[in-house]
């Protein structure tokens, strides 16, 4: 447990920086699940940093709260799956040793994160366009792409907003923070079935993780209200950067 008043303010920095961070591109568990290694069993420090992002993603979402209303019939769509993915990811925890995804982490972000660089280009080969009503069978490859996302997302989670912005250009959302406002909303649904797996098996540190939620949730708000004010193109590049960032820290961690 953090004992000094030192180590208090780096938790809190650190959360603040994951929620601007999830707000914007996601990944911010990689900036609170190390910190937190520092002074808590990893078990302990995984329901921690769940817990404490969770609420940031909430605070995140009502920032975006005029592009999420542009997007309702893409909520509707995902949530299911993302919620579905989620409960299975988490329940999974208890069953599977942890290097099963630990190992997948590099591979899936640098995938996801090459496919967010050429989105565009992909976008007109297939034929995808802004507003655009897509297809039956681009609808059913996202929703089952968005099922594994949950998996993923209730399994460990670091980078689901990379994999998740990667794709939701293809189901005809028109720009870069709109995509954003599905994305926390549908990582908050995956956090939140989480969090009920990890409360009741007891691995969350509450003293901590509540202290972080709040620095998370001033943090998220700040980040989206921040990058709706950003050109469309710096945040894309952004998103680029943090995927391959927290790819190389996953490889090299391993290591």
């Amino acid at each position: 447990m953090p004992e000094s008043l030192l180590a208090w303010a780096l938790l809190c920095a650190a959360a603040f920086a994951a929620g601007v961070v999830n707000s914007v591109a996601g990944g911010g568990t990689l900036l609170t699940f190390p910190s937190l290694l520092a002074v808590m069993p990893p078990v302990l420090a995984n329901g921690t940093s769940t817990f404490a992002l969770f609420p940031g993603s909430l605070a995140a979402a009502w920032g975006y709260r005029s592009e999420l209303a542009r997007c309702r019939a893409h909520l509707v769509r995902l949530l299911p799956p993302s919620f579905l993915g989620g409960v299975i990811g988490s329940l999974l925890v208890t069953r599977l040793p942890e290097r099963v995804f630990a190992g997948a982490i590099p591979w899936l972000l640098v995938t996801a994160s090459v496919l967010l660089l050429i989105q565009r280009p992909i976008a007109r080969w297939i034929g995808a366009h802004p507003h655009e009503t897509p297809t039956p069978r681009r609808i059913a490859a996202i929703v089952f792409f968005q099922f594994l996302v949950g998996v993923y997302g209730g399994y460990f989670g670091a980078g689901i907003g990379i994999l998740m912005l990667s794709s939701l250009a293809f189901v005809g959302i028109a720009g870069i923070h709109e995509m954003n406002a599905v994305k926390t909303v549908l990582a908050a649904a995956m956090n939140g079935v989480t969090i009920v797996v990890f409360a009741l098996s007891g691995a969350i540190v509450w003293k901590v993780a509540l202290v972080m939620a709040l620095a998370a949730s001033v943090g998220g708000y700040a980040g989206a209200r921040v990058a709706r004010r950003m050109p469309a193109p710096l945040i894309r590049g952004f998103v680029v950067a943090v995927g391959f960032g927290v790819a190389a820290y996953s490889w090299f961690s391993r290591r």
